[in-house]
């Protein structure tokens, strides 16, 4: 008998513009409003990435706080490969 409970879908948005020092966290919750957050970046043709990992630990950053310079790396590769995968369609 498994005894593991279902994972609750999470999501963190972040916002990145030009001459601010890092991505901003703009939006992060779990279930419905998670469900939510994701519906409106489809909505908008905002990309979405699956990664638990990546939200487990950007949604531990409080809201309207930049990403913290230790997750930068990881995020800009992110930010690099999705434009690459926008400009492709």
């Amino acid at each position: 008998m498994n005894d593991e409970k279902p994972k609750t879908q999470k999501a963190v948005a972040l916002r990145y513009q030009e001459f601010e020092p890092a991505p901003k966290v703009v939006a992060k919750g779990e279930g419905l409003i998670a469900d939510k957050i994701i519906a409106l970046a489809n909505e908008h043709n905002v990309f979405v990435h699956d990664s638990p990992e990546l939200v487990d630990l950007l949604s531990q950053i409080d809201l309207d706080d930049y990403v913290p310079q230790t997750l930068w790396l990881v995020v800009a590769e992110l930010l690099i490969w999705a434009r690459g995968v926008d400009s492709s369609h």
